[in-house]
């Protein structure tokens, strides 16, 4: 049996895991409430916004630590077993939430879902490079992400529904079967990589395997990858390393404190927080294809990665940084404020769906998934550090917090000009 297009059933797939990812790491968010909001998280189990803090920077290093880790496994094992490892174990880890009765419960639990989420990225990546050619990786990346939007799009209401119906407790059951389920389909159609799969039509292989680099093309036949030392001696490996460092705090502000600050600005409900807390991530679902798109239409018509990562990653900066500066000045009311970060995520993941794919336009596919892994965990390393100031700046004023991360978006985009002179396999 042959399957035509079968790269997209691959990344389809992928595109669905992203969605099971962002809804079960989106929930406690979405049912956490406060100590007002009976039958609530924060309220049946007597935690404060402090706990929040805590329990979220637990998941964070959890997280940063697995991407460097699942970087490191799926380059070992490869994607087809590393993201059974990964969405088997993160799938059980959201179902177990509905068993803990206080805060070292959910803390433990909400450790191994970062740990094995984390793996959702480099795998993404590192399935991107052996799947698609150089200039259709930008758009595999951007459907890819788009998984992570359209996850937080669906996360909310969806959530907020079983909620109401059924509590907190039965909802993580809901949820967190929905990994172990998606390991099935992978299981049969994902059998081995393009050179081998008994499925793929000839057209199709030589298609992906003349897109490729060669460096691509030989990582496959027991090459051996790199260490992480040699991987940084390459100066363009900073630019994704330095540059995720200022660009993630932006995404996860607003997936991890988007309804606390809901919460607490506008006095919203678990209810009222689903009707609203979905409305960015459309325009970051949009933003994903958006970015994929244009940086592929710059390189096929320029024949430059370069152009092409770069151009798409300033305008996609462009929009985050004024975006930001709108929510200080101008989200004063719930719906101006959740218009405004709709802006925001829009250019965020226009630029990062480019950014997340240098990676595997620097090095071969034995080095992509560390690298993204890497990369992903010195961000992650970041965002630890602002979700440990928010609560306290908060007290205050948001104001600072979203003054601090427009400043980091001319850090991170200026990082990958800098460091990265030109986009190009450096092997």
């Amino acid at each position: 049996m042959k399957v035509k297009g079968l790269r997209w059933f691959i990344i389809g797939l992928i595109f669905l895991a992203s969605v099971i990812n962002y809804i079960d790491r989106s929930a406690l968010a979405v049912m956490w409430g406060n100590e007002n909001l009976p039958g609530s998280i924060s309220y049946d189990l007597g935690l404060t916004k402090t706990d929040y803090g805590n329990i979220l920077n637990i998941f964070m290093v959890a997280y940063a630590l697995g991407q460097l880790f699942s970087g490191k496994l799926f380059d070992k094992v490869g994607t087809r077993l590393g993201y059974v490892i990964s969405i088997g174990v993160w799938g059980l880890s959201s179902f177990l939430h509905s068993t803990v009765r206080g805060f070292l419960g959910l803390a433990f639990f909400r450790s191994t879902l970062g740990l094995s989420e984390a793996g959702n990225w480099p795998g993404g990546v590192k399935s991107n490079a052996e799947w698609f050619p150089i200039k259709e990786r930008a758009i595999a990346q951007g459907l890819f992400n788009a998984g992570a939007s359209i996850g937080s799009v669906i996360a909310p209401p969806f959530i907020a529904m079983i909620f109401v119906a059924y509590g907190w407790r039965t909802t993580f059951m809901i949820v967190g079967s929905f990994g172990i389920l998606w390991i099935i389909p992978w299981l049969l159609i994902n059998k081995a990589g393009p050179k081998k799969h008994p499925w793929i039509t000839e057209e199709e292989q030589q298609y992906i395997l003349d897109g490729q680099s060669q460096a691509d093309r030989d990582a496959e036949d027991n090459v051996k990858g790199l260490t992480l030392t040699q991987i940084l001696s390459h100066r363009e490996a900073w630019s994704i390393v330095v540059g995720r460092f200022f660009l993630e705090p932006i995404w996860w502000l607003f997936v991890g404190w988007m309804p606390i600050y809901l919460f607490d600005i506008y006095g919203f409900d678990v209810k009222e927080v689903g009707m609203f807390a979905w409305v960015p991530y459309v325009g970051a679902a949009i933003g994903s294809i958006a970015g994929g798109y244009v940086s592929g239409q710059i390189i096929s018509k320029t024949n430059s990665i370069d152009k092409g990562r770069k151009t798409t990653i300033l305008i996609g900066g462009i929009i985050m940084f004024l975006g930001l500066v709108a929510t200080v000045f101008f989200g004063n009311t719930p719906e101006r404020f959740v218009g405004i970060v709709f802006v925001v995520l829009f250019g965020f993941q226009f630029a990062i769906g480019n950014v997340q794919t240098l990676p595997s336009d620097f090095f071969n596919g034995k080095n992509v998934g560390s690298l993204a892994g890497l990369g992903g965990m010195v961000g992650v390393f970041s965002v630890i550090i602002m979700n440990f100031l928010v609560p306290i700046i908060a007290e205050v004023s948001y104001t600072p917090i979203f003054i601090a991360i427009a400043v980091f978006v001319p850090l991170g985009v200026g990082a990958i000009y800098y460091f990265a002179r030109e986009i190009k396999n450096v092997e």
